[in-house]
């Protein structure tokens, strides 16, 4: 017999937990980017000293030309050339050194960035499903972090640092000669009215771009998750013509921004070209009449060319500023949309009852009532089965009862204290749930059934692999307990996939289990195994809720809810509700809860 290839005690399966922080230490919502780049303030301040230095040496060019012209030439002295040589080549390779430290330090920086944000992004990636429903690009915030972070670390921000010091040389220039100042300052106007101009073209077509780059992708994944029905059903065709048209739209409007980009950053590019060169021509008019120096030609058309340089930068950059803008501005708005939730006091675990209050449930995003007027309560130790037609509302229903779901009116009820009341990641220990769409995720058997707890009781794992009639299943994989599954549990089958799904959802034996067609993909040896851990569950006082089609699994339950078009139709013992329902066996309503029936729900 394989054993399951565990540490006795403990298993790790992922790193330790963050450090939580206290209500007032967390910073406000929506605040959290300008948060975390102020905490990178210092860093921010090193790199804008290199900039300066950067800016400082790159008058060394300049420098260089003037003296090699006003000074060596004339004079022909070849040591002063020498030196001249040599202390500007030291300068260039301290720029150099200065533009790399300035460069690694901004890429450190997006990092931090990311560090102080992520948590957050990721919870609000995995909270807005349950808010809003399944809407759009569920990954655009992750997106969206990795837009700025790697807009961080472009050379585009080096133009926010270099900007400041344009006067500067442009007065280096006019200390030149007063015509020349007046040339470099006709075109830097220019260009920042090229800049402005950039700004005010592709800020619609770049939000068009945008929305529709979601709609592409929400279409991708929608297909990628439902290959096997494209290719059995013939649908891929049909999707692939939705997709087309939404990439079709998507390009042209990137097509757009592009071309408004690239051709005003060619104009910007020829502009500063000419201004080198009017620079030059100005100059040479200057010497001709004696009121420069042939050197100030050459040094004024470089400071020039260096002093646009960042307008020029930031427009060659215009594009990946915007979308970082725009990735900036939908975090801020996600993020202050959902406030990190400040931890509830814990309370004791439950271990007497689950209390349903007239309660009222709608699909997350909508208005319209689904469930309405449930009201029930379940002792330690009670099964319920809860059957109904197809739409009936028995799905929408367990998924309030475990909290996936808020209750639009009424409570649930754990030991009489309201969900709400019961901090996220307590609560889920006392929780077990098998949804009806079976999700696991990539990593081994042993982490999937343990919740991908961190350092995981091994004995805790392979006895709810026990309860669910599993582990011989698993020991009988390759490498047992230790088996890669793959994305989504492709290396099993839908049954196996069940199965282990079940034994997580009884792991650390919770209070409250709630099984949504648990037997839908089982067979005869997995129902029998079903039964059994219903059984268990019921022996050591907890509360089990299944949602079920098939009646054959009901004689593990103690009480039976039918509904019907999203409201209680009846309510009480096994044996009598099923007796009513089927005519042809003797009927005893004694013990039946009859429920008023509610108005039919509006579509």
């Amino acid at each position: 017999m394989i054993v399951p290839r565990l540490r006795r005690g403990r298993v790790a399966v992922a790193n330790a937990s963050p450090t939580v922080l206290s209500a007032a230490q967390r910073p406000a919502a929506g605040t959290e980017l300008a948060s975390g780049l102020r905490s990178c303030r210092s860093a921010l301040a090193g790199v804008a000293i290199f900039s300066g230095v950067s800016n400082i040496l790159m008058l060394n060019g300049a420098i260089y030309m003037l003296q090699v012209y006003d000074r060596v030439l004339p004079s022909r002295s070849v040591p002063t050339l020498v030196g001249l040589s040599i202390l500007a080549a030291a300068l260039f390779l301290g720029q150099a050194v200065i533009d790399l430290l300035r460069g690694r330090i901004m890429t450190r920086i997006g990092a931090e960035l990311d560090g102080a944000v992520s948590g957050r992004v990721f919870s609000a990636i995995a909270r807005l499903p349950l808010l809003t429903g399944q809407h759009g690009d569920g990954l655009q915030p992750q997106r969206d972090l990795d837009s700025i972070r790697t807009f961080l670390a472009s050379p585009g921000p080096n133009a926010l640092f270099e900007l400041p010091w344009l006067p500067v040389y442009i007065a280096i220039i006019w200390g030149f000669h007063p015509t020349l100042g007046l040339v470099a300052i006709g075109g830097a106007i220019v260009l920042v009215v090229l800049t402005i101009t950039t700004e005010m073209l592709t800020r619609k077509p770049a939000g068009a771009a945008t929305s529709s780059g979601i709609r592409r992708n929400t279409l991708a994944e929608a297909s990628r998750r439902n290959a096997e029905v494209l290719a059995a059903m013939g649908m891929r065709r049909h999707l692939h013509e939705q997709w087309h048209e939404a990439s079709r739209e998507h390009i042209a409007h990137q097509q757009r921004v592009s071309d408004v980009v690239g051709g005003l950053g060619s104009l910007s590019r020829a502009l500063r070209l000419m201004l080198q060169s009017a620079m030059l021509g100005i100059g040479a008019w200057l010497v001709i009449h004696g009121e420069a120096t042939a050197g100030i030609i050459i040094a004024g058309s470089i400071l020039a060319g260096r002093a646009l340089a960042p307008v020029d930068l930031a427009i060659a950059h215009w594009r990946n500023f915007i979308s970082a803008r725009q990735s900036w501005r939908r975090l801020r708005q996600l993020l202050s949309r959902l406030p990190e939730e400040d931890a509830p006091m814990a309370l004791p675990a439950p271990r007497s009852s689950l209390t349903v209050d007239r309660v009222a449930v709608s699909a997350p995003g909508t208005q319209r009532l689904i469930v309405q007027g449930i009201e029930f309560q379940l002792d330690a130790g009670v099964g319920l089965g809860v059957i109904g037609a197809s739409g009936s509302g028995k799905s929408s229903l367990v998924r309030a009862l475990v909290g996936a779901w808020r209750p639009t009116i009424g409570r649930i009820k754990l030991d009489g204290a309201a969900l709400e009341q019961w901090p996220q990641g307590y609560l889920g220990r006392y929780i077990g749930y098998l949804p009806q769409d079976v999700e696991l995720f990539a990593g081994t058997v042993a982490a999937n059934i343990a919740r991908f707890e961190p350092a995981a009781d091994a004995d805790a794992v392979v006895a709810a692999a026990r309860s669910a009639g599993v582990h011989d299943l698993i020991v009988s994989l390759p490498n047992g307990y230790e088996t890669q599954i793959g994305e989504g549990g492709a290396a099993l089958s839908a049954g196996q996939r069940q199965r282990i799904a079940l034994a997580r959802a009884l792991y650390r034996d919770p209070f409250l289990i709630v099984l949504d067609e648990p037997n839908s993909n089982l067979d005869t040896e997995g129902e029998i195994a079903l039964g059994d851990a219903i059984k268990r569950i019921k022996a050591r006082r907890g509360i089990v809720v299944i949602v079920t089609h098939r009646p054959n699994i009901l004689a593990s339950v103690d009480l039976v809810l039918e509904m019907k078009e999203g409201q209680m139709q009846m309510l009480g013992p096994r044996e009598r509700v099923l007796a009513k329902l089927v005519p042809l066996q003797p009927a005893n309503n004694d013990g039946l809860k009859r429920v008023a029936t509610l108005p039919k729900l509006p579509n």
